[in-house]
């Protein structure tokens, strides 16, 4: 069974994220706080993370660059879950290493089209 990582302060979004992907049989796990993610991330191994950008005491992208720079975590794709559409927030998330950025609120649609496009 894959596995994903759900990071997102705003536990609502976290855990709907979490449901819809275990539709697709991906065993979710939802952390409300990017530094908590950290910890989660070694414990879990996902096969696949979704992070929100704005969050309180670390942003996204800097959540990003810290698993981009772990080789253990470096190939696992990188889904930006945001409210923030403007250009420059997509393009700092797909620079950073994101292989998709999706605006919230997030449908089922969106989320299948994301993970056929992963796996």
């Amino acid at each position: 069974m894959k596995k994903a990582l759900v990071i997102d302060d705003t536990r609502e979004i976290a855990d709907s994220i979490c449901r819809m992907l275990s539709l697709f049989d991906i065993q979710a796990t939802a952390v409300y706080s990017p530094l908590s993610a950290l910890l989660k991330v070694k414990e879990t191994m996902p096969d696949m993370v979704f992070v929100d950008i704005h969050m309180p005491g670390m942003e996204g992208v800097e959540v990003i660059h810290f698993l981009k720079r772990e080789p253990e975590f470096m190939h696992v794709p990188i889904v930006v879950v945001t409210s923030d559409d403007q250009a420059e927030t997509r393009m700092e998330a797909l620079q950073a290493g994101a292989v998709e950025v999706i605006i919230k609120p997030v449908s089922f649609e969106v989320i299948e089209k994301v993970v056929k496009s992963i796996l």
